[in-house]
């Protein structure tokens, strides 16, 4: 019998524990993480959000964009994207919907993998 629980129905990711991970730490070690997700489009929309977004985040704010990096890829992009519905874990995610803003692209800006330090 085939389960009927989707990815995002499931119970949200244990994330790791960071111990004395100062905010410099946190940042950088974040804009890797947008940077690497493992599909081309989570990347592109991940690493243009934090390139752009992540320098003014507060440290709540990088605590709870951490949490949305422990999510599967394909749940971040369908959310972003307004295809699906988020879990109501993220229903009500200012920074969730920085990023669905970040998504629509409204100037029409022409994105591309920001450049690595």
């Amino acid at each position: 019998m085939e389960s009927t629980t989707s990815p995002s129905d499931a119970p949200p990711p244990q994330p790791l524990e960071r111990y004395n991970e100062s905010v410099e730490k946190m940042r950088a070690r974040l804009v890797y993480q947008a940077r690497k997700r493992g599909t081309l489009e989570s990347d592109l929309l991940l690493s243009t959000f934090a390139k752009e977004k992540l320098e003014d985040m507060s440290e709540d704010e990088l605590k709870e964009f951490d949490k949305l990096m422990d999510e599967p890829d394909w749940d971040i992009y369908y959310w972003a994207t307004e295809k699906k519905a988020p879990p109501e874990r993220w229903a009500d995610s200012e920074l969730l919907e920085k990023l669905k803003v970040h998504v629509r692209n409204e100037g029409k800006v022409v994105r591309r993998m920001p450049d690595l330090h």
